[in-house]
């Protein structure tokens, strides 16, 4: 069974990311599941130092992973349950994150996309999915395969932060901002469209600092694309908000 892990900002912040994710699951016939009371992976408790709580909290989330697939929106969440598990607990989670299932679904055919070869779109690089976890393509190949990708001066090893990661966002929320500042006007130069990034942590960061440029998660993105869904089926207001 695959077990759609929606993370905390995509949960309870940015809830249009996670809608748009679980009906470009559905429109792909994927059957999948969500727990009704999903906690925190863990993450930020690890990024700021405070490691007995963070093994608490994992220790406490396994009952809910065991037996499953794990498919993460937050690049976070996929370099915590991935790595981090294996590397405090010693457990090995089957995890993959969003932008390689989506690369996937593309491949094999399994989602019928509208391409827009006119649209520009750049790519932001988070952290976490990429220094740490070094995907670079999966992200990339789903936005080729719609539109045309144009690249920031500063990318892949080499991009720049978003400013939000390693609880720098809610310590210091001056340099957050500036960090994020520095990204959106990075992106502006390249004259594209609007910036897709692959974790809603960044993406809330970069939106709150960005005036003019739009700024899309990646799920968002795609299911803006998908040529033929019923937006009313299993949803209750047949919107994305």
């Amino acid at each position: 069974m695959l077990l759609y892990f929606r993370g905390c900002t995509a949960r309870e912040k940015l809830t249009s990311i996670s809608k748009a994710t679980e009906r470009i699951l559905k429109a792909a016939k994927i059957n999948y599941e969500t727990l009704e009371d999903e906690q925190c992976c863990g993450s930020v408790l690890l990024r700021t130092g405070f490691v007995d709580d963070a093994i608490e909290q994992m220790n406490g989330n396994l009952k809910d992973f065991e037996g499953k697939t794990i498919v993460t929106s937050c690049s976070g969440c996929y370099k915590t349950l991935k790595e981090d598990y294996k590397k405090y607990l010693g457990v090995d989670l089957k995890v993959i994150h969003i932008s390689q299932l989506l690369e996937q679904l593309i491949k094999e055919n399994k989602l019928n996309l509208k391409g827009n070869k006119d649209l520009k779109v750049t790519y932001h690089d988070s952290c976490h999915l990429g220094r740490h976890a070094g995907e670079y393509e999966a992200p990339r190949n789903v936005i080729q395969s719609i539109s045309n990708l144009v690249e920031m001066e500063n990318n892949k090893e080499n991009a720049r932060c978003c400013g939000s990661g390693g609880g720098v966002k809610s310590a210091y929320g001056e340099l957050s901002n500036s960090i994020a500042q520095l990204r959106i006007k990075e992106a502006e130069d390249t004259d594209a469209d609007l910036m897709v990034s692959a974790c809603p942590f960044c993406k809330l960061n970069l939106s709150q600092n960005s005036d003019n440029l739009e700024i899309l998660d990646l799920s968002e993105f795609v299911f803006e694309h998908l040529d033929s869904i019923d937006l009313d089926k299993d949803n209750d207001d047949g919107e994305i908000q």
